[in-house]
């Protein structure tokens, strides 16, 4: 275990390096830097039900889309190809991880039942404990996008052309996604059913094995494509602040802890405020 962890470990650093030596440059030969903040809100597609990752965990659990709404922050290099076509390279950062509980089960011990699992009972049975466990998704773009101001805008704004009071601007694009998706804790097997004869009622009762899981898709990386608009109030002769949005749409293939799920939905809307920065 301890060479796993030091090797995805050591995939993260690589990860990271080969991030840096991509944009430091842009920092030098770049005509506008930003930085930016906001929420993202995952798309959570799905077609199957049943073998859709995300929708087992809203209708199963206590947590829902909503929940999975965050902060994703960003910074973005663009370089002048003409007056009303830039070149942008960006990277971003979302994670969100959620701990909740089975809705409408509960919980008792084996050794409750004189046997050897724990098992979900329906909750009208006041049950020992609530079979809870956590669902963790983080994702990374990096982008490569074509920017087109539709109204020409001075190159030389940052240092004497005239300043415009508002830049509006749109944009296409394509992305390496670099995500991860876990699930800690425990399960309900809904595809072992066992019976429970209740000696209060007479009434068999369907219940259901309670099964400890750590499962993970690390590491993962997927090509996606994102559009986006916006638009830049000029607040100094340097210094812009941008208002945008985007949208990505992305789905990645579970092949580790998730074998037998369709296509993992890693789509999703950005609203962002940023600030930028003109050479």
């Amino acid at each position: 275990m301890g060479y796993i962890r030091r090797r995805n470990e050591m995939k993260k650093s690589l990860v990271l390096i080969l991030v840096l030596i991509v944009f430091a440059p842009g920092s030098v030969f770049s005509h506008i830097i930003t930085f930016k903040i906001g929420p993202f809100i995952p798309r959570a597609q799905y077609e199957v039900p049943r073998n859709n990752l995300w929708w087992l965990e809203f209708d199963r659990m206590s947590f829902d889309k909503e929940d999975y709404v965050n902060l994703n922050l960003g910074f973005c290099f663009e370089y002048f190809l003409t007056k009303r076509i830039s070149l942008v390279l960006s990277v971003d950062r979302y994670k969100r991880n959620k701990s909740g509980h089975y809705g409408g089960y509960v919980g008792y011990y084996g050794t409750t039942l004189g046997t050897d699992d724990d098992f979900a009972f329906p909750d009208i049975y006041g049950g020992e404990f609530n079979p809870r466990h956590s669902f963790s998704v983080s994702i990374t773009p990096i982008q490569v996008s074509v920017k087109l101001t539709p109204i020409e805008r001075a190159i030389s704004f940052g240092s004497f052309g005239q300043r415009p009071k508002l830049i509006p601007y749109i944009g296409v694009g394509i992305g390496v996604y670099l995500w991860n998706v876990s699930l800690q804790g425990e399960i309900i097997d809904f595809d072992n059913e066992w019976t429970y004869s209740d000696p209060d009622t007479g009434v068999d009762v369907p219940i259901y094995p309670i099964l400890a899981a750590d499962a993970h898709e690390k590491n993962r990386r997927t090509v996606g494509y994102h559009a986006f608009g916006g638009l830049m109030f000029p607040v100094t002769r340097r210094m812009t602040f941008e208002l945008e949005f985007k949208y990505n749409l992305v789905k990645g293939d579970l092949k580790e802890g998730f074998v037998g799920f369709e296509k993992f939905d890693l789509s999703g809307y950005q609203l962002s405020v940023g600030i930028n920065y003109w050479f």
